[in-house]
């Protein structure tokens, strides 16, 4: 277990004001945040790599903010990966294990079923310059495991790769985390990484922490307007009733709407959707009402390139986005009935 209490530090641009947090043993803790919120200065705290003015890192119910990163057990996996281009995969594995003055047979013992576990044995003779983003991050991965870590900090480990690679990564890192059962803090500013691989969210932002919870808890239930607006500013509704209608559709009523839902079995009590993912129109669409939601302008908001209308539909006031130039053809204005399209593949259900 790790606990963080009441750090605040300053470095340059970034800092961190009075940050309390604690992360439960063996758990899959992701940090959220924009770029600059202070996210890897939080784990490079937690490595020891600062020097502490104000604040305490505990790990295990131990005080180790005066510990030095050596004698921490922590393995830690920077945003570059820092791989040796001097070494060969198997040496940049071994470094650590060097550091520690491990007996030869010992680390071999080590790197070799490490290698099989990431999948990289067929790598450990070739120099890392021939390495494509994915095999380096397996490679650095591997560096950081090979200390057997109480703790594995991993900074943007994403962040550099494309997004199939990205995408297959965040699957094999869980299954990683649930064969080996280390303590894990992953830092990124993708929201959709995090909910994929998260047992809890923290949200940072500008040095405070802003919610800490599961990824339902933050989309569902964002406890400040900047949570909001950095997942999205999803429209969030509360659900009365709801009934099935057969075929793998249910319609549920939420403030007065209806809405047809995709029905997996279970009830509903909130449905959520981002803005973007409205469409608006000025002309009632071809169809059944079920279909579209009628509702009426209550408010035009600029916002960057886009426009933001605020629109009363039933109880609620949804937000939709349009691009600019979409808007300025369609002359909407307030007062005016517009019809809301949702598609229902991008609705978010809560039971």
């Amino acid at each position: 277990m790790i606990e963080i209490k009441s750090l605040s530090l300053q470095l340059g641009p970034f800092s961190l004001n009075d940050v309390n947090l604690a992360v439960d043993d063996k758990e899959y803790f992701v940090i959220l945040g924009p770029t600059g919120a202070g996210k890897t200065v939080i784990i490079e705290c937690i490595a020891g790599l600062h020097s502490l003015r104000k604040g305490e890192i505990w790990v295990d119910g131990n005080n180790v903010t005066s510990l030095p990163p050596e004698k921490r057990k922590i393995g830690y996996l920077p945003q570059d990966y820092a791989l040796f281009p001097f070494l060969d995969v198997k040496e940049n594995i071994m470094f650590g294990l060097r550091e520690k003055d491990f007996p030869k047979k010992e680390m071999k013992g080590k790197v070799e079923p490490l290698a099989g576990l990431l999948g990289i044995s067929h790598l450990l003779n070739r120099h890392v310059q021939t390495l494509s983003g994915g095999e380096k991050q397996r490679v650095a991965l591997a560096r950081a495991l090979a200390i057997s870590p109480k703790i594995l900090l991993l900074d943007e480990p994403l962040s550099s790769l494309d997004v199939r690679t990205s995408k297959y990564l965040r699957l094999e890192l869980r299954r990683f985390h649930e064969e080996l059962g280390v303590t894990t803090i992953h830092v990124t500013h993708n929201l959709m990484e995090a909910e994929e691989m998260a047992d809890r969210i923290a949200i940072l932002d500008m040095g405070r922490l802003e919610q800490v919870g599961t990824p339902d808890e933050v989309f569902f239930y964002p406890r400040t307007e900047t949570v909001s607006e950095f997942i999205g500013t999803p429209n969030i509704l509360d659900c009365e009733h709801y009934k099935t209608l057969g075929h793998g559709l249910m319609e549920a009523v939420c403030g007065g709407i209806s809405i047809i839902l995709p029905y997996q079995g279970n009830g509903v009590k909130k449905i959520a959707f981002f803005p973007r993912d409205i469409h608006v129109s000025i002309n009632k669409p071809i169809g059944p009402e079920v279909k579209y939601l009628r509702g009426v302008v209550v408010k035009i908001e600029p916002f960057s390139s886009l426009v933001r209308l605020r629109v009363k539909a039933g109880e609620n006031i949804l937000l939709a986005e349009l691009p600019g130039d979409t808007f300025q053809s369609m002359d909407i204005g307030v007062g005016q009935e517009v019809f809301l399209v949702l598609k229902m593949r991008t609705l978010r259900i809560h039971c």
